[in-house]
């Protein structure tokens, strides 16, 4: 499912939050250093083509939520930031993303439904500003655990208050401003990304391969398409 493309408005200004779901499980050491490049890029690749189409961003803000297994690698298996001002403090973002490294998950399928529970749930800009945009990145190269399984699990490193399923968790992001959500997939074609790609709206998937990074096309795509509907 593609998403809208309204008209830029010159000079239109806007209030962005991009949160980006990292998937750090050993699967990914082929690519991870890829990713992390990627990663380090989007926020200002994003700032200076919004520029080119006459698209202010006043403010900028770039949340990291990393994830591995919850069931395989204890309290390993989740790491977060707040929300990071990169008009005021780009090296904390930096500091954040370069220790990043691939290990643990064991074998698939991982924890990246909470992952995205957890960046749906942040502490968003006010949404009430015309232009407020809230922006989640998830690179994974792995299927997800049912959220079934981790809403039975009986341990203090699951997160409190997550949707118990997938059908609670569509309506998490359903109850997201429309005007403002954008979900941008880069998983593979399996449950439950594909049922995402397709039943989301402001959604676009590009489908990935495990120890395939992301061709210099696809996140120059990413880009253009994601700065045509903010």
């Amino acid at each position: 499912m593609t998403m809208t493309e309204p008209v830029a408005s010159v000079q239109a200004s806007y209030l962005v939050d991009i949160v980006l779901c990292i998937d750090c499980t050993g699967s990914m050491n082929p690519v991870i250093q890829e990713v992390k490049n990627r990663a380090l890029e989007f926020a200002p690749a994003l700032d200076a083509l919004m520029k080119e189409k006459g698209k202010r961003i006043d403010d900028l803000r770039v949340r990291v939520v990393a994830f591995r297994d919850v069931f395989a690698d204890d309290a390993a298996w989740l790491s977060t930031t707040g929300f990071i001002d990169m008009r005021t403090s780009p090296d904390l973002f930096r500091d954040a993303v370069v220790p990043l490294h691939a290990s643990g998950g064991g074998s698939e399928p991982e924890s990246s439904l909470e992952a995205l529970a957890l960046a749906i749930g942040s502490e968003w800009a006010d949404a009430s500003q015309a232009k407020a945009r809230r922006v989640i990145v998830m690179w994974t190269d792995a299927s997800a655990h049912p959220l079934e399984k981790g809403a039975a699990m009986k341990s203090p490193l699951y997160p409190d208050g997550l949707p118990r399923n997938l059908d609670d968790l569509t309506e998490l992001w359903a109850g997201q401003p429309m005007a403002s959500r954008r979900l941008l997939l880069y998983a593979p074609d399996c449950y439950p990304w594909n049922l995402i790609a397709a039943s989301w709206d402001q959604t676009l998937h590009f489908p990935s391969v495990a120890g395939h990074g992301l061709a210099e096309h696809e996140f120059s795509e990413i880009l253009d398409t994601l700065s045509n509907s903010v």
